[in-house]
């Protein structure tokens, strides 16, 4: 009998480990693989993953397998560190003054709903395909693998400059603390361009030990971010208790003085204080009963924080009145006029503390994201690497931490926090898409070509009526004929899918209610928020887009194409050796 093989070390580093295709063998099959390229992108762009291959198959290449370690009780407070970060102390005074008025708390509300919307999609999602890919691998097996490119393109985007953004309001916040400017900290280099010319050493400081603890262990880092919490909980607690106590109802008149589109400019703003629980869909390969654990955690954290983001905006609006707040240190400022200076270095304190928790809780589903990915080869395999004592993807999260270094280094908050929005936006727009087609399609069963294309029809009128609605949002349209058509398109494509296209899945465990209907709200809510960013925001991203494109054309491809064909064989092998058994 012949031995078994020595386990390979964990730390090593050849050219096998990341490109073991054959397309990168030599300089001439990759010649050979370019003069291929349209014929594989085609053949790329009709695949689709499935749930066995995203669960079993892909997690074999880590060699090693996550520790399954989580509750629903843990996912609930990763979700609310992930969540609860710098976005309600620095948005809600900007928006409160210059968009929304006392009707900021509608905003909130407006934008949680948006987001728990999203955050239904994903609980069904993680609970059927608990992967640690998240959203990767729900639309790599439903959507396909072009889809799943623009998502993990855009996740990794939005990893990267997320956690460099974060990492640099925490200098911000710190020097704040410490009672001097935001900027005293950095160092200005004049050579550089504006807005990449105050290098920031303390923010790569501070993603290095996030990145740290991550690597270190799951569990570790979720009783962390489980005490930490607590004192954010505490110090919001103290922020609403002091608003209401000195609050003055005559300041939320008039309520909305900038009218219903202040409210909805405002909501598409402070959606950025809800994202980052989609972190929660990616903990799934790591929960110990995901079934139950995944909706608990998601759904609980998600409705707290937007009835907790409701009351502390309105505690501000009530404790000063709107057109006297700051754009920059809202609460700060708000307590200062009520006598309490002290007050600053609390609200600073908890802001602190959140941004902490949510680049922890970053650095763990950020990697998890990226091991998927890896898994997938969609980039290099060395990646998807989980270390045998830890039970952590090191190399994957020393990946994200490296490249979000790199940014937080040199780019200011305002180039950061467009392209951040767009991406994030994008994603959920394409999960509540990918789960229309969970249930309404089975490509196992023989369900006819016309339903097919009655789907992707109404698909089509759903997304498109929905940017209609945001064009003429954002193009200022008045009246209500143009809302009126593709509010209705919206609405008749919707019900044409629910009485012309049946379920064909039913859910077992745990499912979104209302569908086709609360996903297509979901679309519709994404794309309007969408379309209430800036222009120079979809320059932004459309440069990374393209960027993205030519990566895939000269590497994802290929080195896809070639995992698919290997498994083709392996699954051909083992159907001769059948045949001639």
């Amino acid at each position: 009998m012949a031995g078994t093989a020595p386990e390979r070390s964990y730390w090593r580093w050849s050219k096998a480990d990341f490109f073991p295709e054959p397309s990168f063998k030599d300089w001439s099959s990759y010649r050979s693989a370019l003069s291929h390229t349209l014929p594989r992108l085609r053949n790329r762009l009709l695949h689709r993953s499935t749930y066995s291959d995203e669960l079993h198959s892909l997690r074999l290449r880590s060699e090693h397998d996550m520790r399954r370690c989580l509750t629903w009780w843990d996912l609930s407070w990763l979700g609310f560190g992930s969540v609860v970060g710098s976005g309600i102390f620095v948005l809600t005074g900007q928006e409160a003054r210059l968009h929304a008025g006392p009707s900021i708390p509608l905003s909130y509300a407006i934008a949680g709903l948006s987001a728990l919307l999203s955050s239904f999609c994903y609980a069904e999602f993680a609970v059927h395909l608990p992967s640690a890919g998240g959203s990767f691998s729900y639309l790599r097996v439903e959507l396909g693998d072009f889809a799943a490119f623009i998502a993990a393109a855009n996740i990794l985007l939005e990893a990267f400059v997320g956690a460099a953004g974060l990492a640099r309001s925490w200098t911000s916040y710190f020097a704040t603390l410490l009672n001097r400017s935001p900027d005293s900290l950095r160092i200005h280099v004049p050579s550089l361009a504006d807005g990449y010319n105050l290098l920031d050493p303390l923010a790569v400081v501070v993603l290095i030990f996030c990145s740290t603890i991550a690597m270190l262990g799951t569990n570790a880092t979720s009783r962390l971010n489980y005490l930490t919490s607590i004192i954010g909980f505490a110090v919001i607690a103290f922020i609403m208790s002091a608003g209401f106590a000195h609050s003055h109802s005559s300041y939320l008149s008039p309520f909305t003085p900038f009218g219903l589109s202040g409210v909805f400019q405002a909501a598409a703003v402070v959606y950025w204080s809800y994202t980052g629980f989609d972190m929660v869909a990616t903990m799934a390969e790591e929960t110990k009963t995901p079934s139950k654990d995944i909706p608990l955690g998601l759904l609980i954290s998600m409705s707290s924080i937007t009835i907790l983001y409701c009351l502390m905006s309105l505690a501000l609006v009530m404790m000063q009145r709107y057109t006297e707040l700051d754009v920059n240190a809202s609460y700060a400022v708000a307590f200062s006029s009520i006598g309490w200076n002290w007050a600053k270095y609390l609200v600073a304190l908890g802001a602190l503390k959140g941004m902490t928790t949510g680049l922890l809780v970053g650095a763990l589903g950020q990697a998890r994201y990226t091991t998927q990915i890896a898994r997938a080869h969609m980039i290099p395999p060395y990646f998807a690497l989980v270390h045998p004592r830890t039970g952590t993807p090191i190399y994957a999260t020393l990946l994200v931490t490296s490249l979000s270094s790199i940014i937080a280094l040199f780019s200011s908050l305002d180039v950061l926090s467009s392209v951040f929005s767009i991406s994030t936006l994008l994603i959920f727009m394409l999960i509540a898409v990918a789960l229309l087609v969970r249930r309404h399609y089975d490509r196992d069963s023989s369900t006819p070509k016309s339903k097919l294309f009655k789907l992707v029809l109404f698909l089509v009128v759903i997304v498109g009526s929905s940017i209609g609605l945001a064009v003429c949002w954002g193009v200022g349209v008045r009246g209500w004929i143009g809302y009126g058509i593709a509010g209705g398109l919206w609405f008749l494509g919707t019900l044409g899918m629910q009485v012309f296209v049946a379920q064909e899945k039913k859910v077992m465990v745990w499912g979104v209610p209302f569908v086709p209907w609360l996903p297509s709200v979901s679309i519709a809510a994404n794309v309007f928020l969408m379309g209430s960013l800036g222009y120079q925001a979809f320059v932004r991203f459309g440069v990374c887009t393209a960027l993205m494109l030519v990566y895939y054309v000269l590497f994802g491809v290929h080195a896809t194409y070639d995992v698919a064909q290997e498994l083709l064989d392996d699954e051909g092998g083992d159907k001769v050796v059948c045949d001639q058994l």
